[in-house]
């Protein structure tokens, strides 16, 4: 890969992260369920994918999928419907500052396949920043930290959010050798939007919006965090190493907690501030030494 081609997508990795930081501050804003807003999010973005997919067949690369990508495809439908589940039901279990950072330690399990299953172990100086950038993320969130016996089962949840996010990150890098962006995400949001629906309409949650305001947030969820920011993310993982972007997704609670200061008001102290500039620093960091 070229060094222009691995900046282009580099750039794409962290405007996704900006995209998807910021999909914390719609679902806190929207007038629909957890479940519900994830439906909207992922089960609506399918057709806007598969729309790309028959508008521009020549780039999307129209060749069956043999035995092997289809279960791939399948397992990371799968694995998005438990990464966003069990996400939001951890939400309703513990602080959400415990549920994010602990969700975002993604790479950690990437470092953990990439050292078992591939042989190929990071080095040191990738190890030291990601220590460095998830005690950034620590300190961000550390105004709302708290260890608890009651928020156990909420701790674990999110503990499993960051399990399956890792397997997503594996599997798309996987299934982007060979196939493209809009062909992946069109699959991954056919296979688990309708399985949220069922979630919702089981659990009771409120599936339409009450308001046009309501609307437009799930438009935004939409357009905005699924289609150009997990797209974006998707793309990018078919030219950076897993590790490095998995690391640098953990720039998503810093937009997250910059969008809910612009847009909800919530307060960002020196403490806070400090640990975002950690977390640049480490991404920084790692990105030269991959």
């Amino acid at each position: 890969m070229s060094p222009a081609a691995g900046g282009r997508a580099l750039q794409a990795l962290l405007l996704g992260a900006v995209c998807i930081g910021l999909s914390g501050v719609f679902v806190k804003l929207s007038e629909v369920g957890p479940q519900a807003s994830a439906f909207y999010r992922i089960g609506l973005s399918a057709p806007i994918f598969w729309l790309w997919l028959a508008w521009n067949p020549a780039r999307a690369g129209h060749r069956p999928l043999d035995r092997h990508e289809i279960w791939l495809l399948a397992l990371a439908g799968l694995v998005v419907f438990g990464d966003y589940a069990s996400w939001h039901v951890s939400l309703k279990l513990t602080s959400v500052a415990n549920s994010t950072l602990l969700a975002n330690l993604v790479p950690i399990f990437v470092a953990l396949y990439a050292t078992v299953v591939l042989r190929r172990p990071p080095r040191a100086a990738f190890l030291g920043a990601m220590v460095i950038t998830l005690a950034g993320a620590a300190l961000l969130l550390h105004g709302s930290l708290s260890l608890s016996l009651d928020r156990a089962m909420g701790d674990g949840l999110a503990v499993i959010t960051a399990m399956f996010y890792a397997a997503y990150v594996i599997l798309v890098a996987r299934l982007r050798e060979t196939m493209s962006t809009a062909r992946l995400m069109a699959w991954t949001g056919t296979i688990a939007g309708p399985l949220f629906l069922a979630l919702a309409l089981a659990t009771g949650e409120t599936i339409l919006p009450a308001t046009a305001r309501g609307w437009l947030i799930v438009v935004g969820l939409v357009l905005l965090c699924q289609v150009l920011g997990s797209g974006l993310i998707a793309y990018a993982l078919a030219h950076l190493p897993a590790t490095l972007s998995s690391l640098t997704l953990l720039l998503q609670p810093v937009f997250s907690a910059l969008g809910a200061w612009v847009i909800l008001g919530e307060r960002l102290g020196v403490i806070e501030l400090a640990g975002g500039s950690l977390v640049l620093i480490g991404v920084y960091l790692a990105r030269r030494t991959s």
